[in-house]
């Protein structure tokens, strides 16, 4: 089991840059796929990134690719999303996640692990 809590949410203008972070407990997190998902009021919660186990493949939505970029470190069982050139529109709870299916990390994490997520708010 996994368990999964983010932080370096926060409030900043558009344009403007944030780091997420997500600790993860249990020694087999290195054996997890992981992601970040994002849910904005009155929508569906959304892939934004995911990372293979060892970080060497990641996978991007459009609408974040080229401004975001996700990391992993095994040793320390943090993920990352580095997050620039940061839109109004990407202000949203974002959620870390950890899967065993690439599919599924990449998709919806169906019957995956989630943290509690991280309020990010762009203002214009």
């Amino acid at each position: 089991q996994v368990q999964l809590v983010e932080s370096g949410g926060g409030l900043v203008q558009a344009g403007g840059s944030l780091r997420l972070s997500c600790a993860a407990s249990g020694r087999t997190f290195r054996s997890y796929l992981a992601g970040w998902f994002r849910q904005a009021p009155g929508k569906e919660r959304e892939f934004v990134a995911a990372i293979s186990l060892s970080g060497a493949n990641t996978r991007y939505a459009d609408s974040v690719k080229g401004r975001f970029t996700i990391s992993r470190d095994n040793a320390k069982n943090t993920v990352n999303l580095e997050m620039n050139s940061l839109k109004p529109e990407d202000t949203a709870h974002y959620y870390c996640a950890a899967s065993t299916s690439w599919l599924r990390i990449t998709t919806t994490n169906d019957e995956g692990y989630w943290g509690q997520g991280t309020q990010v708010t762009v203002s214009s």
